[in-house]
This record gives C-alpha cells, sequence and structure tokens, in this order.
C-alpha cells in the first residue's frame, strides 16, 4: 500500500487538492487523472483498480464515456448495489463531455457516493469541461490529481524507463538505458513494453550486451544512431545506416528531429566551461547528455555548427510539408552534418 508521503508532491498553484505520482496512485472519491501522455494515465487508471481489488476482490468496475453519455449513468453507476461491493467507474472523454454529463459531474461532486471511486479522465486537448476540472480542483468532492504530463525530451524519456526498472527493482547499466531510450526514441509506449519485456524476460543486471540481444536492430536504426554516426563525421557508415532505418521504415520527421535535437545540445554546451553537474543543473539536461554534447563537438567549429543548425531547421520544414521529397531533405542534411561542408548550393559556413 502507497504511503501517505505520496500525496505530498508539490500542488499547481491552481489546485487545492492533493497531487499524485502517476506510479503511486491512492483511490478518492473523485480522482483526475489530467494530461496527455496517455501511456502514464493508463498505468494509473491500472494501478487504481489494483489498490481496489487487492482491498476488496468483490469491486465492480464500470466504464463510462463522457462524449456519449446517457443521462442518469454517473448515478447508476455510482450508486450502491444490493451488497455494498465497492465501486470504480472510469470515465474517459472529458475533454469532449456533453453537457448532460457535465451537469451531472458537476451535481455529483456535492454528493459523492460512498464505497464509490469515479476516475475522470482529461486529456487537455481542449478546455470543454474546465468548470468541472476547477471545482475538482478547488476541493469539492475531496478528489486527487494524477497529472500525466507530455514526454518530449530525452531527459524525461531517460528518466521515464529509469522509473520502470526502479518500480521494478531491477537494476540496468546506465550505457544499457541509454541504448534502450535512444532505440525507442519515438515512441513512449513501445519504450514502457521494451522495459517490461526485459525485467519479465531477464535474470539478474541488465547489460548493454542484453540491449544489443534483443533490439540490437532497433538499437542500430534509430534515429540517433543515425545521428551520431553523421555527427562524428562518419559519412558512409551514416548514409548506410540512414537506408537501413528507411528500409526498416523509419520516418523522415523523427531522423530529422534527433539530428536537430543533439545539434541544439551541443550548441547550448558549446563554450561553457561549468563542471557538467552545474551545466547540466542550469540546463536542465543530465549530466550524462552535457559530457555527450561535448564529444560530440570535438572537431567542430562554431561556424560549422551554426551552418549545421540552420540545414536542419530547413530540413524540418521540407520533412513536414514544405518539399515534395522529405527523403532528399534528410539526406541532404545528413550530408551537411556528417561532412561538415555545405551541400552545394547551401550558404558557406563563415571563415
Amino acid at each position: 500500500m502507497a504511503t501517505r508521503s505520496a500525496r505530498t508532491p508539490a500542488k499547481p498553484a491552481a489546485s487545492r487538492i492533493p497531487q499524485l505520482s502517476w506510479r503511486r496512485p491512492e483511490p478518492a472519491p473523485i480522482v483526475l487523472v489530467s494530461g496527455p501522455e496517455e501511456v502514464c494515465a493508463e498505468r494509473a487508471i491500472a494501478g487504481l483498480r489494483d489498490y481496489l481489488r487487492a482491498e476488496d476482490p468483490s469491486l465492480e468496475v464500470s466504464d463510462v464515456r463522457a462524449d456519449a453519455y446517457a443521462p442518469g449513468t454517473l448515478l447508476g453507476v455510482t450508486s450502491p448495489s444490493l451488497f455494498g461491493e465497492p465501486r470504480l467507474v472510469r470515465v474517459g472523454g472529458v475533454e469532449k463531455c456533453t453537457d448532460e454529463f457535465l451537469a451531472e459531474a458537476l451535481s455529483y461532486l456535492a454528493h459523492p457516493q460512498e464505497g464509490a471511486t469515479v476516475v475522470l479522465r482529461h486529456t487537455g486537448a481542449s478546455v470543454r469541461g474546465k468548470k468541472l476540472l476547477d471545482a475538482i480542483r478547488g476541493g469539492q468532492g475531496g478528489g486527487v490529481e494524477i497529472a500525466c504530463a507530455a514526454v518530449k525530451r530525452d531527459s524525461d524519456r531517460y528518466d521515464f524507463a529509469a522509473g520502470e526498472f526502479q518500480a521494478a527493482q531491477r537494476r540496468i547499466a546506465p550505457p544499457a538505458l541509454r541504448a534502450l531510450t535512444s532505440a525507442f526514441a519515438d515512441d513512449l509506449t513501445e519504450l514502457a513494453a521494451a522495459c517490461q519485456q526485459l525485467i519479465a524476460d531477464v535474470d539478474g543486471d541488465i547489460t548493454p550486451e542484453i540491449v544489443q540481444r534483443y533490439y540490437g536492430g532497433r538499437v542500430e536504426t534509430s534515429a540517433f544512431a543515425v545521428a551520431d554516426t553523421a555527427i562524428a563525421g562518419r559519412y558512409g557508415e551514416a548514409l548506410v545506416a540512414l537506408r537501413h532505418a528507411l528500409a526498416s521504415g523509419a520516418d523522415p520527421v523523427p531522423m530529422v528531429a534527433a539530428l536537430a535535437s543533439k545539434l541544439r545540445s551541443m550548441a547550448r554546451v558549446a563554450g561553457t566551461r561549468e563542471s557538467s553537474a552545474q551545466l547540466a543543473a542550469r540546463l536542465g539536461m543530465k549530466d550524462w547528455q552535457v559530457d555527450r554534447a561535448r564529444r560530440d563537438l570535438v572537431g567542430w567549429s562554431d561556424d560549422q555548427l551554426g551552418m549545421a543548425i540552420q540545414a536542419a531547421a530547413r530540413a524540418d520544414a521540407e520533412v513536414k510539408g514544405a518539399s515534395r521529397d522529405p527523403v532528399f531533405a534528410l539526406e541532404r542534411l545528413l550530408t551537411v552534418v556528417a561532412t561538415r561542408t555545405p551541400f552545394p548550393g547551401g550558404p558557406a559556413p563563415r571563415r
């Protein structure tokens, strides 16, 4: 059972209710699961179900759609049954809720049913239902909130994967964790599944060799692996890796994003003299990311880096619709980065 301390992360300024981690959910009359990261939201809701079922195996579970709501449903599924079993009601689509649901949910907050846990899933994709969210965050209904913020940055994905192994009380070598995170940089759902597969299948510590054995093909052709090879100046290897990745179904958009991300990291640490720990804290990066960016900078001049960043900005627009040939745009960017020279017809770096 989670301890009370799991209820005490810092609350948003606009919220008066406890903020819980999606890894350590606890039931309450109203549980607001907010934010766009579906993997975390699914884990939180499943965790609540398991928590309640462990307390009472007779738990009744009901699913309601707020965007296709039949009047009276909420009261019906939360009302006590003949034998008084606990109830878990999972409400999806609150960001698209109907007027009928909104009215009944607001009314329900004033008198939550005893023994019922109502989970409201709001992705934040719209402001629909804001009145309901404000009421819950203001303390009506005795609720708690589980925020599932988008996992976008490399460091966030790294923390997510590290948390998967920590939660399972398993050890994974940092190089193995970095390889795994890079291999599944484009899809958090796949990264979560890969972590769980390693946890289930592997006895003992998880090493880089194990990650290579399970996901070698994915690691070798990942967007960040292609980016690493290009930034290191190994043009031929980068082209081969790119062709292999594209043949395996890789999309040019995340490939360009990986190159751009690494170039931005290089630019952020270029010319700094702070220690890795100090710089990481100031920039919101991990120590290893600072160290890696500094290693990547070896052999690069400021002008070459500026030229590559401009090329990445152009390629980003082209692969998102500004060009009829996104693969050519990607190959041109890779050529500029790997050779550190302008593509024929492009701007030359200043001397």
